[in-house]
């Protein structure tokens, strides 16, 4: 009991020397070969009695030198006396200098690697076990000096943001950096490139074991499948064929993996000791409200101990180092490696401001590896304001979960805001006027999207809704407005009946469903390319979940692959649009959600909470109020068959279990009981026992909400009822292009036309429309697309159909091209000054061809039937290759009809004399 700091720190080193694997013995009982690792205590040197010395297969390989817990932050004053007992003879040994220094206070504990390149302190969870120090010393090079083995990049199939993000990462290796942050654009191959230089760790650097991280189960299945088809560049094989990958489904880890993928929530509850549902894995955990005011520490675990890992690489981490989640991410003696598109400053701040990649979505876009997006808004009445349920009018009451319906007088006037609507009021026709809008608006926003009957084809249309609830309302509106079947529109969460995986791969890749509306299963990290437009009716308010939302519309897709899900697509995907109408473009957004826990938090996030391992005093009890609560609401019945599923225990049961978890006296009966019957115990165990003991009631308690149990609470009071307002017809306030798309169109074309300038001294083709106008005639196909190869290689940001669909949004443009080529003569002319107006080439063509035709006709020639189709396939092929000579009449359509010799047949010596006036006068 009157131990003092110096020995209490070393009974805690002591108990975790233990648990990691060691066999702790005296000089005076020495036993080097008892084991295949022994600490010997107070073991002389030269230089003094070492506290800890460290030995491995009989032979001595590092020291510990114990500080009291006070010293925990003067550690590092320490490290010349601790190097020093490494560095001196031990009493009857002629050793050499042992490589594996720690400093402990059995709080804090510092290891330093002296076979390392620059040997460097860093704070470990724990000690490593013999048999990793073992294998340690076997190697002829550890770790951090294997990164100098990494070779050059072999860059080919890999994009210019991905070589850097891993150059700068080998240089990060090197330096020794503990953590570094990759920040690459949604769709810009962030995994990818992690699969990529995971390759090079293990192959080169010659790592044990990487961990993915991810916070989905959605996202873990994703990153599984890219291992799987992942083929390196230096190699035929496929990433699976030369290292295991193991995906976690439960608390067995493979120990013969290479790469482990799992959702943190998992490893959290491996290193808790707890049972983990898969239902718990389905949400992203960063959008639930419930934190604790104090997080409960994860234990030493033997199969999986710190050095497990080599690296752990973190997707989406700007959603995953806090909070909870931070100390499954320390535990680890491993690099540490994030990844994600929208890193806030406490994402910087954790990874040390090692940004070793930046790559925004606006560079993405520049170099045509993501596409911009344009907003269109549509705004309504109720939506904005709300409405009023009016006193006499029968209102119809509807439960959530069976919708079972009934009329009740409404016995008061009752205003109810925008924030309500569509939790517990549901005002159909507001969500029928967006809906309708919505199609009513569709041809403007994506035009010439119709098939050869004139039916127009709607694109591939993501819903964000707020509820599952409202998913359901929308649907059926959507269904209906469009006059459409089933499969035309479906919903992607977890809780449809149909498998999510099979509708989200059927929206990906067929024809149908045309619309899919999801709650947040698809809001982040979903790869679907084909998707060209977002409706947004739910609010956001984290920016950085806004922009994981918006980054589902943003993959580039080729036109043959679009075609293949949309048909009518007449151009390769080049902007994805965002359909605002519920304000989420103009509402403000905080930078990451607050650390403070917040009021009124959802009884699901609760009951996750404790799914995933939490035990929390301030979750217990208001778990445990809310169940009392729902105990006086719902029915006998419904308690009854709560009952089933929580092991026999009914709702009072559960509540004073969750609460005597906390019970001041129920504890201090545990400590008296404990004190009792380990009177005479060293402190720490004693500690250790009363710990043992309030876990296990705290795990009694928790352990009846497994998924089954949990989905059941969420669903019966959901079964709790929602208002339907049919009484209030919404209307319409604003619809149209957002007013901010028209100063980035401006921006835009002043580049573009900054551009031509530029190049106009350069490019044959824009001397002559810039210097040389009367040169027009002798323009030609591969002049054109010289100047098409060079915009796109400079500036890929300034691509025709970009800066057509700039024009667009400034109501300045006549027409849809029909391909770049023809988009780009049309917008060379518009810029040099040639059209007033931006006009389809095509148009141009037959105006000028008409004006021609209409001369000659009024003069003394007039052309036969068979004269004007020969012209007109003239005009036809100047329109797509902008000239014509006679060796073009040896092409199709032309040899087809009979050739050049046709041509002289028809029009005699007065041939090479309108070949020239054609070429003259379309290109006009």
């Amino acid at each position: 009991m009157n131990q003092t700091p110096e020995e209490l720190a070393r009974d805690n080193i002591d108990k975790q020397l233990i648990a990691c694997g060691w066999l702790i013995q005296s000089i005076k009982q020495v036993n080097l070969h008892a084991g295949c690792g022994v600490v010997v205590k107070e073991y002389l040197t030269d230089v003094g009695p070492a506290d800890y010395v460290l030995f491995v297969d009989g032979n001595p390989c590092g020291i510990i030198e114990a500080k009291r817990e006070e010293e925990g932050h003067r550690l590092t004053v320490h490290e010349g006396q601790a190097e020093d007992y490494a560095s001196a003879k031990l009493k009857h040994l002629k050793n050499e200098p042992l490589p594996f220094v720690y400093i402990s206070t059995g709080e804090v504990t510092k290891f330093t690697d002296f076979t390392d390149f620059k040997p460097r302190a860093r704070v470990v969870f724990s000690f490593h076990r013999p048999e990793t120090l073992s294998g340690w010393l076997k190697k002829d090079k550890s770790l951090r000096k294997r990164f100098f083995d990494l070779p050059v990049l072999h860059t080919d199939g890999l994009r210019e943001c991905q070589i850097t993000a891993i150059n700068n990462l080998d240089v990060s290796f090197k330096e020794n950096r503990p953590r570094a942050l990759i920040q690459m654009a949604t769709g810009s191959g962030k995994t990818f490139t992690a699969i990529t230089f995971i390759y090079r760790l293990l192959k080169f650097a010659k790592a044990k074991r990487v961990l993915f991280l991810v916070d989905t189960k959605n996202l873990g299945m994703q990153a599984e499948q890219e291992f799987m088809s992942f083929v390196p560049n230096d190699d035929n094989r496929k990433f699976t064929e030369l290292y295991a990958v193991q995906r976690l489904k439960s608390s067995y880890v493979a120990t013969d993996s290479q790469v482990c993928i799992s959702t943190i929530q998992r490893l959290y509850s491996i290193l808790k000791g707890t049972e983990l549902d898969e239902s718990a894995e389905e949400e992203n955990p960063y959008e639930r409200k419930w934190h604790p005011k104090e997080i409960p520490p994860i234990e030493y675990d033997e199969k999986m101990p710190i050095e497990f890992f080599d690296f752990v690489v973190i997707d989406e981490c700007h959603r995953s180092i806090y909070n909870l989640w931070k100390q499954v991410l320390e535990y680890y003696d491993a690099f540490e490696i994030g990844l994600t598109a929208t890193p806030d400053n406490r994402t910087i701040g954790y990874f040390e401001q090692n940004l070793v990649s930046e790559y925004s979505h606006e560079m993405a876009v520049a170099d045509n590896v993501n596409v911009g997006y344009k907003v269109f808004t549509i705004d309504t009445k109720v939506t904005q304001q709300g409405a009023t349920l009016w006193q006499g009018e029968y209102i119809e009451h509807r439960e959530r979960l069976s919708r079972r319906k009934r009329m009740q007088l409404q016995d008061e006037d009752e205003n109810y805001s925008k924030k309500q609507l569509d939790k517990d009021v549901v005002n159909p026709n507001q969500i029928r006027t967006i809906i309708r809008t919505f199609k009513e608006h569709l041809p403007e926003i994506f035009k010439e999207r119709y098939d050869k009957d004139g039916n127009f084809e709607v694109p591939k249309t993501l819903i964000f809704a707020k509820t599952d609830s409202h998913c359901n309302d929308i649907i059926d509106i959507v269904r209906e407005e469009f006059a459409e079947e089933n499969k035309f529109c479906k919903k992607i969460t977890y809780k449809t009946k149909e498998d999510p995986k099979t509708v989200l791969a059927q929206f990906r890749n067929d024809y149908h469903p045309r619309i899919a509306v999801t709650v947040d299963m698809i809001a982040t990290g979903t790869d679907i390319k084909p998707l060209e437009c977002l409706l947004f009716m739910r609010d956001v308010k984290s920016k950085n979940y806004f922009e994981q939302m918006k980054g589902r519309g943003t993959r580039i897709i080729d036109l043959d692959e679009l075609r293949k899900v949309t048909p009518t697509a007449k151009f390769t995907k080049d902007h994805f649009v965002i359909v605002d109408a519920i304000g989420v473009s103009k509402s403000l957004k905080t930078d990451s959600r607050p650390l403070e826990k917040k009021p009124g938090v959802p009884l699901k996030d609760l009951l996750q909470a404790v799914a995933v391992g939490a035990r929390d005093e301030e979750l217990f009890t208001s778990l445990a109020s809310r169940l009392t609560r729902l105990d006086k609401q719902i029915t006998e019945k419904q308690k009854k068959q709560f009952t089933e599923k929580a092991d026999g225990k009914n709702i009072s049961q559960v509540v004073k279990e969750l609460l005597n978890a906390f019970n001041p006296d129920v504890l201090e009966n545990i400590e008296s009981k404990i004190r009792i019957e380990k009177k005479g115990a060293a402190p720490v165990e004693i500690d250790a026992a009363i710990k043992i003991e309030t876990e296990k009631l705290q795990n009694e308690a928790a352990k009846v909400f497994t998924g089954e149990l949990n989905e059941y609470v969420e669903n019966v009071r959901k079964a709790l009822e929602q208002r339907i307002d049919f009484a209030n017809p919404d209307e319409v306030t604003k619809v149209g292009w957002d007013e901010e798309n028209k100063d980035k169109a401006t921006e835009l074309i002043k580049g573009f036309s900054e551009w031509m300038q530029q190049n106009k001294n350069e490019l044959t083709a824009l001397q002559i429309f810039y210097n040389q106008p009367y040169r027009r005639r002798e323009l030609t196909y591969t002049m054109i697309k010289e100047v098409l190869e060079k915009l796109k290689h400079d500036k890929p940001i300034f691509a025709p159909m970009h800066v057509w669909r700039a024009y667009e949004a400034l109501e300045q443009c006549n027409g849809s091209p029909r391909n770049e080529l023809t988009a780009i003569v049309s917008l060379i002319r518009k810029v040099s000054g040639l059209d007033h107006t931006l006009t389809t080439y095509d148009k141009t063509v037959d105006k000028n061809f008409q004006d021609w035709v209409f001369k000659k006709q009024a003069g003394a020639i007039k052309f036969n039937e068979e004269q004007m189709q020969w012209l007109r396939m003239i005009k036809d092929y100047v329109t797509n290759s902008f000239h014509i000579d006679k060796d073009d009449f040896d092409l199709n359509p032309f040899n087809a009809k009979g050739g050049l010799g046709k041509m002289w047949q028809l029009f005699d010596e007065k041939t090479d004399e309108i070949i020239n006036e054609l070429n003259e006068t379309l290109a006009a």
